[in-house]
């Protein structure tokens, strides 16, 4: 008997340490992997480099870019003129929603991402979110997640013939040091990733963002060098 095709899924893929561990997770499950990645008029555009890399490293189906400009809104820092904050203790990392955020940023994404997936015929999609060591947002809650899958399933075609999306979340409850000793087991090439909010005109992370302190610190907790830092 022939077997049968690997089930096509649907990865955002962002750059960053997270998502090419979620894009890990899936290929690992046995997924057709579609990445996609947004060109949002991010501060830290690098990470589009650094998606290219980890698409080709990790041997996904297709990769798309799709250009998003959400500099017509602003409001982050990371979308507008308005300095990235340095050096925050863990504290204050931990309390409030930060200036990085970005307005409605996962909620447009996993929107184009369910519309991706029902073109292609994908019950799965997969998004690097995390409710442990994360800055605040609240687009990487878990009560967003299931909402989202809710809405989902009631405005496509697909969810109301029964093809119902899933929404995958394989970090949602995972430390940072778990989530880089997960993907070293799966074969992550981390030195392809990019974590900087801030980095300089070659790249290089600034080392003082809340997005460097967090990975540094994971990295730290896990035992292991960070193979990106420059």
């Amino acid at each position: 008997m022939p077997r049968s095709a690997p089930s096509p899924a649907v990865i955002l893929l962002s750059g960053g340490l997270d998502s090419a561990t979620a894009l890990a997770v899936a290929r690992a499950r046995g997924h057709a992997c579609h990445a996609l990645t947004f060109d949002y008029g991010q501060r830290h555009r690098h990470e589009l480099t650094a998606a290219r890399s980890i698409a080709a490293h990790q041997n996904v189906a297709s990769h798309l870019i799709e250009r998003l400009d959400l500099r017509l809104f602003g409001g982050s820092a990371l979308t507008a003129d308005i300095p990235v904050p340095k050096d925050r203790d863990d504290a204050a990392i931990a309390h409030g929603i930060p200036i990085t955020y970005v307005p409605a940023r996962n909620l447009i994404f996993l929107s184009l991402a369910a519309a991706f997936a029902e073109v292609i015929g994908a019950q799965d999609l997969y998004i690097g979110v995390n409710a442990v060591d994360y800055s605040g947002y609240p687009d990487c809650r878990p009560e967003f997640i299931k909402s989202f899958e809710r809405t989902a399933r009631l405005a496509t075609r697909a969810g109301v013939e029964g093809a119902a999306l899933t929404v995958h979340t394989p970090l949602m409850h995972l430390s940072k040091p778990d989530i880089i000793r997960l993907g070293i087991s799966l074969g992550v090439d981390y030195s392809r990733t990019h974590s900087c909010y801030d980095p300089d005109p070659s790249g290089a992370p600034c080392g003082h963002c809340d997005s460097c302190l967090i990975r540094s610190r994971g990295f730290r907790d896990a035992g292991l060098p960070d193979p990106a830092r420059r």
